[in-house]
């Protein structure tokens, strides 16, 4: 199994990432994909991929950052850390400066260019209203997604698409700057959605993403489909697996931290939905990856 997407990199596992790490290896999950949501945390991530052979990275700015990302100006050093032992230095963004700052974009393209960084993700448009600050204005999430799509293919890298209540939004996009993505195009990461927007999205070469939360009865918070149908109606070679860690923890450990030896757990579930066994699931979803992301090794 191949977890292409969790947050080791983020505070949850600031005290155990290596215990989190060493557990999902012995559980069978070969790869691990760490995945950024803005500059620091996809800085992180690379550090992490370089730390661990089984440590791949995808960078990028998520939709619900796009706000604070056009507003980012020059970078000022200051200490941080990835664990309670290590120090390492990290950016700061002052708070204000023009939208049309280039700083933000050009740090992402220097991460980006790491040899083990295999896409940019997580991108894309998020209409959820969060309690921190509602909704991200739609057009800054809509400028910063274009402007990754644009540097994916300068890049030549494949996307790891969010799009949370945002479904159709995000295919209009995709369709309009068809021209700069790859073959195949990425993924839809934690894919909820309609099913139309399912058929556009495997219709554009696209292959999805199902989490913990496809074990969850009943519909998502929004949606009008039952991931668990949504996985029934994708072709199995399009599918892949993650967990999001540490969200979208699966039944039986549903109201616990997630972590990536969890995806053995989703794997399973999604294997018997699709009515084959365990180990057919894996080699199938294991060579998706590969195809999709063609720098990991």
């Amino acid at each position: 199994m191949i977890d292409v997407h969790c947050h080791l990199n983020f505070k949850a596992f600031t005290k155990d990432y290596d215990e989190v790490i060493r557990r999902a290896v012995d559980a069978g999950v070969k790869r691990i994909i760490n995945v950024g949501t803005s500059l620091e945390s996809s800085e992180w991530a690379v550090e992490l991929a370089d730390k661990y052979p089984e440590l791949y990275a995808i960078v990028g700015i998520h939709p619900h950052h796009a706000d604070k990302v056009t507003r980012m100006g020059h970078p000022e050093l200051i200490s941080g850390s990835i664990d309670s032992g290590q120090t390492r230095m990290t950016k700061k963004i002052p708070d204000r400066v023009g939208n049309d700052d280039p700083y933000w974009i050009n740090r992402l393209e220097q991460i980006a260019t790491h040899q083990k960084v295999i896409a940019i993700g997580e991108i894309g448009m998020d209409f959820y209203s969060y309690k921190s600050n509602g909704i991200v204005d739609p057009a800054a999430q809509e400028e910063v997604f274009v402007k990754q799509i644009q540097l994916a293919h300068k890049l030549k890298l494949p996307l790891q698409i969010h799009n949370r209540h945002a479904g159709e939004k995000v295919i209009e996009i995709l369709k309009t700057h068809n021209s700069l993505l790859t073959t195949p195009p990425g993924m839809f990461h934690c894919f909820a959605a309609s099913k139309e927007v399912l058929k556009d999205a495997l219709e554009m070469g696209f292959a999805i993403g199902f989490d913990g939360n496809v074990t969850y009865p009943g519909l998502a918070p929004g949606e009008t489909v039952e991931l668990s149908e949504l996985a029934k109606l994708t072709p199995l070679e399009r599918i892949v697996t993650e967990t999001d860690s540490p969200y979208l923890t699966p039944i039986p450990h549903r109201g616990t931290r997630n972590e990536p030896s969890y995806g053995i757990i989703v794997g399973e579930f999604l294997a018997g939905l699709k009515g084959v066994p365990f180990d057919e699931f894996a080699s199938q979803t294991e060579k998706n990856v590969y195809t999709l992301f063609t720098k990991l090794k």
